[in-house]
């Protein structure tokens, strides 16, 4: 049953999209864009927006037995959230209902962990636009911030066209281009100096 939504509490760089720089080219996070869901004193979680992974919705929903999703639903693009519990999903969200184990990023952006959200997308009750991911992006104390001054990530405010609207494969450069940036123009990507 959903909830009323709670306070938002925000925090440093809560609904902020960090977007990979040349740094992090041989990594996990190589050309990634992952929305900060919390940050605090004790690190940072967030959510790769842009990497697909080898699953639809159909896939974990049945894995779930939840029935009578839409086709469309059902061949939704689930993403690899990151390399923290992989086996575990979240559920990114607009809308102003909660589910239990919901966490509000901003008064309209939501990431729950629950079976019922899922349960009431396949009913067709479920929010507007959402996201679903296996696993998330964590960080320690101090190691995000330490990564952001070592430039290994741009920062951007986030959007919902940009989460729930832009197809994967340009949400990279578009997030990027949201702050002016234009990684045509750097050498480590464009190859020419």
């Amino acid at each position: 049953m959903p909830n009323t939504p709670t306070t938002v509490v925000a925090t440093p760089l809560s609904n902020q999209l960090l977007i990979a720089l040349p740094s992090l080219a041989e990594t996990g996070f190589s050309r990634s864009v992952a929305l900060v869901c919390q940050h605090d004193e004790d690190g940072a979680m967030g959510i790769i927006v842009n990497r697909p992974s080898e699953y639809t919705l159909g896939d974990v929903l049945g894995q779930m037995n939840v029935e009578g999703a839409s086709e469309a639903l059902r061949g939704q693009v689930v993403l690899a959230g990151g390399p923290v519990h992989p086996e575990r999903g979240f559920v990114l969200h607009d809308g102003g209902m909660q589910w239990d184990s919901t966490l509000a990023i901003t008064e309209g952006l939501f990431l729950t962990t629950s079976r019922e959200i899922l349960e009431a997308m396949g009913r067709g009750e479920g929010p507007a636009n959402a996201l679903v991911a296996l696993g998330c992006a964590g960080w320690d104390a101090g190691q995000l911030e330490q990564e952001l001054a070592d430039n290994d990530w741009l920062t951007a405010p986030a959007d919902t066209e940009l989460l729930f609207d832009l197809p994967l494969e340009a949400r990279w450069e578009a997030a990027a281009g949201r702050i002016g940036v234009d990684f045509a123009h750097l050498a480590d990507y464009s190859g020419h100096a």
